[in-house]
């Protein structure tokens, strides 16, 4: 797996953000079986940056904690048949691994959060980093069932990788 990480915001929360997200992303992709090696962007921003963000893409006017831009189309979540058809706009064509697009975090939002739900910043940063790849798989909380779902899905792989509350 490749992770393009960017960090355009010098916020520290003593955390090994590349190697926390390698592993959370690896631990999402082993879970649910992606059948490719697959490469993954993940910009660390500001609040300001992904506020501003936010109302481009989403037309929502605030901060929040994570954005997720898949590149695949999903008919069925985590169902990735499809990428070969959309192969032209999915796989590098210099590595030949699936690209399944970008992931925004906030890093004001995981100090805040992590703050407010009283666990570690790393706890934070893996959970954000979870729930992204999984809309990067094409899972979405948009109803109550959906939402069990990708919870159970992101508690499994962060217990799995031994982070907790």
């Amino acid at each position: 797996m490749t992770l393009n990480i960017e960090r355009e915001y010098g916020l520290e929360l003593g955390i090994d953000y590349e190697k926390t997200a390698f592993q959370v992303a690896e631990q999402i992709l082993t879970e649910e079986e992606c059948p490719y090696e697959a490469e993954v962007s993940l910009l660390l921003t500001s609040d300001e940056e992904i506020h501003r963000l936010n109302l481009e893409y989403r037309g929502i006017d605030r901060p929040t904690d994570v954005l997720s831009f898949p590149q695949i189309e999903y008919e069925t979540p985590g169902d990735l048949s499809k990428a070969e058809e959309q192969e032209a706009g999915c796989f590098n064509p210099d590595t030949g691994e699936l690209f399944l697009g970008d992931i925004i975090i906030s890093l004001d939002r995981v100090k805040e959060q992590a703050e407010s739900y009283g666990h570690g910043t790393r706890r934070e940063f893996a959970f954000l980093v979870a729930h992204s790849m999984l809309h990067l798989l094409g899972y979405d909380h948009m109803t109550e069932k959906d939402t069990e779902d990708m919870e159970a899905r992101q508690a499994r792989a962060l217990e799995h990788l031994g982070i907790e509350r």
